[in-house]
């Protein structure tokens, strides 16, 4: 049997323009594109975009910037054009109508006449009875006298596919040899009956025009892959098609209570992630990660790293658990990774309006620069800067009563009173003058650092917990710090 990968590597990704992109949809176009990228093939981005009653111009345009902001690039596609152009499908109609049309006279399709409720009550008989229930062939083999019988009546038609009678076997490369028995595929609609053509047949159409070799798609699809081989062997037939493309079906991505992760639940939104500051590089290491591993003892690599290893034949073919929080702690990673200037610059929307909640010329540049190392150590997500640093650009700090229940003991008074004459006299060129000022504060009320700091933490930045507190300390300065502080033991006297 001859290699899979022995043909000129072309994988395609052809979402379709509805809603908002969503995770699993990323991962199917990460795993397309790293193997495109692996093989040194051709990665071909399709639109397919033929149901006009839920496609949208927005969707669309959310789909091509998704993308750019994830890395990807395409070799053929929308705004870069190819050899096989157009890449929208409801710009191809015209061709889906000529290989109907080619299908029908060569026999391989037909028109079936049979109305819903005919369709149906078949159905529910076939089921009564502990037979399959797909369609029965009612039209497979009209004579022409009842095709015009049935068009003398003004009965509408599909166009249904005539499926071969014997198996259909099929390496996967997830999941091996597949076969699936005749009568578990019957034959399928691949034109309605106002003429417009069905995803079961524009699909294998553009793939076999496209000269797609490899088809990477969700496991949700492999039940129609029998339909679509048979499709393709007659496409061959016809001369529309060159091959049969290998398979490979990606495992299912699991949510919440074991189900399959749906458009419709909250972690499933790419612009989630997007929006709370997720890097790309970040979000992309966790989605290989679902499916595929890059070894045993590593979690965190780059993406072209994951090109250089990445291997369809190593996806494991079991569902594979969305976890949110390993989601978040591999993008922690990549956020380290990053240089001093990366991150400041990666930083940069979430200290701006509408995100930012102090005045634009409140916001200190130096400052910025100043504590932006030591925020890049404790950020999980980008848009945690915005809460992190606020003390330093707003008049007073965000007052959070729950955190100034749990630092503000009974005694907090007397000991910021003791840490602001400490502070005072203190070196404010050194951090760890201002530590041992707040040290020698608590020591003389008998308490140890952790619990000194607590009350000067809250005074000054709002919150029991964020950034090294004597490094934003110094950063904030001495008169605002000694400001916060006097304003907080006015709070306690009232």
């Amino acid at each position: 049997m001859a290699n899979p990968l022995d043909a000129d590597v072309r994988v395609r990704f052809c979402p379709s323009p509805t809603g908002n992109p969503h995770v699993g949809l990323v991962r199917t176009a990460l795993f397309n594109w790293a193997f495109a990228r692996h093989q040194g093939g051709t990665f071909v981005f399709r639109i397919e975009d033929t149901d006009a009653a839920r496609d949208s111009e927005d969707s669309y345009n959310q789909l091509l910037d998704s993308l750019r902001w994830l890395g990807f690039d395409w070799d053929e596609g929308p705004e870069v054009g190819g050899p096989h152009a157009p890449y929208r499908q409801s710009q191809r109609m015209d061709i889906y109508r000529d290989v109907a049309e080619k299908l029908l006279a060569a026999g391989h399709a037909y028109n079936c006449y049979c109305t819903t409720e005919e369709l149906d009550a078949r159905r529910e008989a076939a089921r009564a009875a502990g037979r399959p229930s797909g369609y029965d062939g009612h039209c497979r083999d009209l004579s022409a006298e009842q095709k015009q019988a049935y068009e003398a009546e003004g009965r509408s038609h599909v166009v249904r596919f005539r499926m071969p009678d014997e198996a259909t076997t099929f390496t996967d490369l997830v999941r091996g040899e597949i076969t699936v028995q005749a009568e578990n595929v019957t034959d399928y609609g691949i034109v309605r009956a106002n003429g417009a053509p069905l995803y079961t047949l524009v699909n294998p159409v553009d793939d076999a025009l496209m000269e797609i070799t490899h088809v990477l798609r969700g496991e949700d699809l492999l039940s129609s892959t029998p339909r679509q081989i048979a499709l393709y062997k007659a496409l061959i037939e016809l001369g529309i098609a060159k091959r049969v493309p290998t398979f490979g079906h990606l495992p299912y991505v699991m949510g919440e209570g074991n189900k399959k992760l749906s458009k419709r639940d909250p972690q499933a939104s790419l612009n989630v992630y997007r929006e709370r500051g997720f890097l790309p590089e970040g979000l992309l290491n966790y989605l290989s990660l679902l499916g595929w591993s890059f070894s045993a003892d590593q979690d965190v690599f780059s993406i072209q790293d994951m090109v250089a290893k990445f291997d369809i034949a190593d996806v494991n073919a079991n569902p594979a658990r969305f976890d949110l929080k390993k989601a978040e702690s591999i993008n922690a990673d990549h956020i380290r990774m990053l240089d001093e200037k990366a991150f400041a610059a990666a930083c940069e929307p979430w200290l701006r309006a509408p995100h930012a909640n102090w005045a634009p010329e409140a916001f200190d540049e130096k400052a910025w620069e100043a504590i932006a190392p030591h925020a890049q150590t404790r950020v999980t997500v980008l848009s945690d800067i915005t809460a992190n640093v606020d003390f330093l650009f707003l008049d007073q700090p965000v007052e959070d009563e729950a955190s100034w229940a749990k630092a503000m003991k009974e005694g907090s008074d007397a000991l910021l009173r003791t840490a602001r004459e400490k502070l005072e006299s203190a070196d404010w060129t050194s951090p760890e003058s201002l530590k041992n000022a707040v040290l020698a504060a608590g020591e003389q009320h008998g308490l140890k650092l952790g619990k000194a700091q607590a009350p000067v933490r809250v005074a000054v930045t709002g919150r029991t917990v964020g950034l090294p507190l004597f490094e934003s300390l110094e950063i904030l300065g001495k008169e605002k710090t000694l400001a916060r502080i006097d304003a907080a033991l006015a709070k306690l006297a009232a």
